[in-house]
């Protein structure tokens, strides 16, 4: 099996507006924000293709989890 990436994390400023540039300027498909119920938890996906997805995060939350600046 040929390894591969289906899941990559893009770090923005801010969610909702990284989220309608790929939902609405790119058309990409999308199910919108999860996890605003937690502090460091918001997140979205978007369909890239049929195995890739970015998971776009806040840039806030990912240096939170990640512990890095």
């Amino acid at each position: 099996m040929k390894p591969r990436v289906t899941v990559f994390t893009l770090a923005v400023d801010d969610l909702e507006r990284a989220l309608r540039f790929h939902r609405d300027g790119l058309g990409l498909p999308t199910q919108g924000i999860f996890g605003t119920e937690f502090e460091h938890g918001a997140v979205a996906f978007v369909d890239l293709q049929e195995d890739a997805k970015p998971a776009i995060w806040p840039r806030k939350s990912l240096s939170h989890d990640t512990g890095l600046p």
